[in-house]
């Protein structure tokens, strides 16, 4: 074998990346630290602190801190005066990190991913006897991320853009319309519709009884438990019939036979309903995924999504299937029509109908 000639500029500027995303790893447990001690928020509500005095205003030990503030800075995630020796969380930092009612909220995903690394014994283990990991067996704070995470998205766009975009079904969601809301989670996106839409009834259904809970617990907060009904349930066998609108949103790919799925959906649906589908954003090639987005779902889809469609089934459609292999799914569950309705840098919004 010749071996391979060696470009030294390149090889430093690859070891250089290795270093960045060492920094961002280790990083990464940093910041879901200062969110859970409140670091970020005392910054943005006292403005500029030394690591003794924002020890104080925080309750923790300045000897960790002090080291926190620094990667925080290195990272470009707060502000260093070097004449006063004071940190500062700048505006734009603050609301990404502080505001989870912005669209730009990012803590979530935070505490969603690494949470999710703590999978990667058994997800290594599976790359050997392709065996999968339930979505039920993640670390609890994977959920709270989960529902953190998303929520920022469905409440920019689930109203405003996403269901307008659907054939006739906001008229429907106005006027009374009964929507299932499968793969539900926490029900973040299950509250926003029943809010903006009070004359419909709307159910929530999960194979995640845990979740179940925290959903009807987020419904009564937000005043809108009398108009959802939270149920376990399974993709093929949730009850009821004649929905006007079936949602999946950022579930179809975790599904382990996603044509049951969407076949099980067609028979409930009405026979002018719509079927509405957000999946993450992926382009049709792996060329097209190459880029920051595809490279977090593809990884979230080794820790997370394909592991979990190999717990219940054969088939893998993962966080970055794309569109043709959605299409080929949906039409393959009875639907006739299937069109991409909308998206955002982040998500694709299809509709199906019968």
């Amino acid at each position: 074998m010749i071996a391979a000639t060696v470009d030294q500029e390149r090889l430093e500027t690859f070891v250089g990346k290795a270093v960045e995303d060492f920094a961002a790893t280790v990083s990464s447990a940093l910041v879901v630290i200062g969110d859970k001690l409140g670091l970020y928020k005392a910054l943005a509500a006292n403005g500029p602190q030394t690591p003794a005095e924002l020890a104080a205003l925080t309750g923790t030990d300045e000897r960790y801190l002090h080291p926190w503030l620094l990667n925080q800075a290195a990272g470009g995630y707060v502000a260093l005066d070097a004449a006063t020796g004071r940190y500062a969380l700048p505006p734009e930092q603050a609301e990404a990190l502080t505001d989870e009612a912005s669209p730009y909220y990012v803590l979530g995903g935070f505490e969603m991913v690494t949470a999710m690394m703590k999978a990667e014994p058994r997800i290594a283990e599976a790359f050997g006897t392709g065996a999968g990991l339930p979505w039920r067996e993640h670390d609890p704070a994977f959920f709270r991320g989960v529902e953190r995470f998303f929520r920022p998205g469905y409440a920019a766009n689930l109203v405003d853009r996403w269901i307008p975009a659907l054939d006739g079904a906001e008229g429907k969601l106005r006027t009374g319309a009964t929507v299932a809301d499968l793969g539900c989670g926490h029900g973040v996106s299950t509250i926003i519709m029943a809010q903006a839409y009070p004359n419909s009834r709307f159910f929530g259904f999960d194979t995640h009884a845990p979740s179940i809970a925290r959903a009807r617990e987020l419904a009564a907060e937000a005043g809108v438990a009398d108009r959802i009904v939270f149920a376990v349930g399974s993709f093929t066998d949730f009850p009821g019939g004649d929905y006007d609108l079936i949602a999946y949103f950022d579930c179809l790919h975790h599904m382990g036979d996603p044509v049951a799925a969407t076949r099980h959906a067609f028979q409930a649906l009405k026979p002018d309903g719509h079927l509405l589908i957000v999946e993450p954003m992926a382009g049709n090639t792996d060329e097209e995924n190459l880029n920051p987005v595809g490279r977090v779902y593809a990884g979230a889809s080794v820790l997370c999504c394909t592991a979990d469609c190999l717990a219940s089934g054969g088939t893998a459609l993962g966080a970055i299937a794309p569109e043709w292999q959605l299409r080929e799914v949906v039409l393959a569950g009875g639907f006739s029509r299937f069109q991409r309705a909308a998206e955002t840098p982040f998500n694709r919004v299809f509709e199906a109908r019968p």
